[in-house]
């Protein structure tokens, strides 16, 4: 019977989740979830130097908000957690590496190394003036100071003495390592180009390289899907499984998203400068620095996770929209690109434009009513009758513009307050000496028609423009301003049925008298 399929996400509590991360998390859940596997949480949080307050939260809320939840991880106030394998959370297995890194030390393919900060800076320095490059391993260590120079007894002693020591793992010699990633095919690398990494430090916490391997062995994971910068320590980590007696799981190694410009790896600070977000939710620092959000910049998170899906993946055809299922089933890793991604804000706004116009137009009405209601907005003066017409009918003419809620504002607002002035451009091309009399004519019309319903007033206003063989042009662009004060909105009947008659006569007066 073949291995349930197990994958983990594993981030660093170090700040807020960058989208490289979420696109991380979601092939990771989507190839669990393609296979009918485990996608799991896991907090790397050894680093305690780094942590940051808030931010595991913050993972833990930004993915359930893209719908992409756990079935294992940390208990947190976003998420119930549990599972067979936790404790979730690296700095509550502190105990566990230890063993492990004991193991190494017994077998021979770890040791124990007392140089200091100092000594080692001393090194670098010293290779650098001779044009060289410093690394600890096979062709130094036995010249440094550690265990593998030391007795026993010299070794022990130091310990008993409270000398600080890290554990670094002895990399082998001429051996060449053929290492195999799915993404990227098979791989060679010479061992003697690697250093001896350290395994575990001198505070007592395991680094990545150790605490990750020990982890995904014991919590069963089955292929590690995780981001390009790792690839250096596939090797390393290949290794690690080989020394323990274990087997390894299957590395897949994502392509990273670039600019868009294309040079180098998108950073929040390319966000800053461009003007779009690189944070699935609002990230607000101890210092008070606030960085924006997709989610609190309106964005939908099935349109997000749409657009990361094609960061680095296609699935062969021209269709570009996939609700999460429909990802589910078409995700394969062979179809993930090796090269990078390069990330397209416009591409993004095209996304969030194309799940907008899928959404429920009272649903949206109502997104729409609570964002007047902070801008302290009256909507008395198109909802003033019971019959008449409502939000839901607004938001149905200007949804096709729009992509936000907010745009929603940016294309109406001249439903909820009359135009104080006129697009300047404009009223030069459309208000002429003649106009005055011509909107006089359709007050006329418009006094005479009982039935003020879009249809209605299109007939008899388009009919008496027909019969007196006027430009449409000299009418509907002066009556357009008139209601909306720029050249812009849906049809100018259907703003005329929505304001009424009332309204709409007492707009097209003010415009005759700022002619005038």
């Amino acid at each position: 019977m073949p291995q349930k399929v197990r994958v983990r996400f594993a981030p660093s509590p170090t700040g807020p989740l960058h989208i490289g991360g979420v696109r991380t998390a979601l092939f990771n859940y989507l190839f669990a979830k393609k296979h009918g596997g485990d996608f799991l949480l896991r907090i790397e949080d050894t680093d305690q130097n780094r942590f940051v307050e808030g931010a595991e939260e913050y993972i833990v809320e930004a993915l359930n908000w893209l719908n992409i939840p756990f079935d294992e991880g940390p208990k947190t106030s976003h998420f119930a957690g549990g599972g067979d394998y936790g404790p979730y959370r690296q700095s509550e297995r502190k105990e566990l590496y230890k063993q492990y890194a004991d193991k190494l030390l017994e077998s021979g393919d770890a040791y124990y190394a007392f140089d200091t900060a100092e000594e080692l800076d001393a090194h670098r320095a010293d290779h650098e003036a001779k044009g060289k490059t410093f690394i600890y391993n096979w062709h130094n260590r036995l010249k440094l100071k550690n265990s593998l120079v030391f007795s026993e007894t010299e070794t022990q002693q130091k310990i008993a003495n409270g000398e600080e020591y890290v554990i670094r793992f002895k990399s082998p010699e001429n051996e060449t390592l053929f290492l195999k990633d799915m993404i990227r095919g098979g791989m060679q690398v010479e061992t003697n180009i690697l250093d001896d990494k350290v395994l575990f430090k001198s505070d007592g916490m395991p680094t990545y390289h150790l605490a990750n391997i020990v982890d995904d062995h014991l919590m069963k994971i089955t292929h590690v899907i995780r981001g390009e910068e790792w690839l250096p320590s596939l090797a390393l980590h290949v290794l690690l499984y080989r020394a323990f007696g274990w087997d390894a799981p299957k590395f897949a190694h994502l392509p990273l998203i670039l600019k868009p410009t294309g040079n180098g790896k998108l950073s929040k600070r390319d966000g800053d400068k461009m003007g779009f977000p690189v944070f699935p939710l609002q990230w607000k620092t101890s210092d008070g620095d606030v960085f924006s959000g997709y989610r609190e910049d309106g964005y939908l998170p099935e349109a997000v996770i749409n657009m990361l899906a094609f960061l680095g993946w296609n699935p062969g055809t021209e269709k570009e929209i996939f609700s999460l299922d429909q990802l589910i089933q078409e995700f394969d890793l062979s179809r993930v690109n090796k090269a990078g991604a390069k990330f397209d804000p416009e591409k993004t706004k095209w996304f969030q434009n194309q799940y907008f116009q899928q959404l429920d137009d009272a649903q949206l009405a109502a997104d729409f009513s609570r964002l007047l209601e902070e801008k302290k907005i009256s909507t008395e003066l198109v909802l003033s009758g019971v019959e008449g017409p409502n939000l839901t009918t607004i938001v149905s003419l200007l949804k096709e513009r729009a992509s936000f809620v907010s745009d929603l504002w940016e294309q109406g607002s001249f439903f909820f307050e009359a135009p104080q002035n006129y697009d300047d451009k404009a009223a030069a091309k459309a208000f002429k000496p003649e106009t005055p009399e011509l909107l006089h004519k359709v007050i006329d019309i418009l006094s005479e028609t009982d039935d003020f319903s879009s249809v209605k007033l299109s007939e008899a206003v388009k009919g008496w423009i027909t019969s007196e063989n006027i430009g449409f042009g000299k009418v509907m662009m002066p009556l357009r301003l008139a209601l909306v004060g720029e050249m812009k909105g849906p049809d100018v009947f259907d703003i005329l049925a929505i304001l009424g008659k009332e309204e709409g006569i007492s707009r097209i007066e003010k415009a005759i008298e700022t002619i005038g």
